[in-house]
């Protein structure tokens, strides 16, 4: 997860970075419309990101992104594009005028995402894929994935604790884009996520949190029980 703070004293600006962060996916959000608590929270938890509006009632933004962590990249979000060169003298990755429409937001957000792996920064944010939702692109994290089953023409990515997402791609297409040591094909319908298996018998897999028993194919069995028994290797010599 890429962990965020928005702060802004407009209720509705909150409410659009939130809208544009789930349709990123795999984001933490956390909104404030007071920067007395905002810039609490971001000492306490040292976010990835902070979306901070630089004219508030009762602060600057710009006065407070001097006193944020240094790790953390900051994008202005404002109405006034006055502050621009103002913003950019704290070194802040972006300034996003307001009203954002989500293609600039979207930029923003890789270009702070380049920067922390510039700095060598561990951020939170793990494997994605990129993939068609109807007329929007999800980014999804692949750790939230437990498994994919085949529809024709299109597949149902199954996510922990999310809402499934129905992408029209092959399976075919769909396993080349994922990890290949931490998910498999064991049927000619469904690739599960070898994170995700609680147990299994050589006909079906019974999943961690979840009452679907997935099948295995006769084809599938040798090659899944072999990369299986790897991936339970390679977790328990990191123990």
């Amino acid at each position: 997860m890429i962990k965020c703070v928005a702060i802004d004293d407009e209720p509705i600006a909150l409410s659009i970075i939130q809208e544009y962060c789930k349709r990123i996916g795999g984001v933490e959000l956390q909104c404030f419309t007071s920067p007395i608590e905002g810039m609490a929270c971001v000492t306490e938890t040292r976010p990835d990101i902070v979306f901070l509006d630089i004219e508030m009632n009762s602060h600057n933004g710009v006065e407070l992104a001097k006193e944020m962590p240094p790790e953390t990249c900051i994008i202005f979000t404002t109405a006034y594009s006055q502050y621009a060169l103002d913003g950019f003298n704290v070194d802040a990755v972006d300034f996003l005028h307001k009203p954002v429409f989500y293609p600039r937001f979207e930029h923003a957000i890789k270009k702070a995402m380049v920067l922390l792996d510039a700095k060598g920064v561990p951020t939170r944010r793990r494997d994605t894929i990129t993939l068609k939702m109807e007329y929007k692109t999800v980014v999804v994290d692949v750790d939230d994935i437990s498994y994919v089953e085949a529809m024709d023409n299109y597949v149902k990515v199954f996510r922990s604790g999310q809402s499934t997402i129905v992408s029209q791609i092959t399976m075919k297409e769909m396993e080349t884009m994922l990890p290949a040591d931490r998910f498999i094909r064991v049927h000619r319908s469904f690739i599960v996520s070898l994170q995700a298996i609680e147990k299994f018998s050589n006909r079906q897999i019974f999943l961690k949190k979840s009452d679907r028993h997935i099948p295995v194919g006769r084809t599938y069995t040798e090659s899944f029980n072999n990369l299986y028994n790897i991936f339970k290797q390679s977790n328990n010599s990191k123990l």
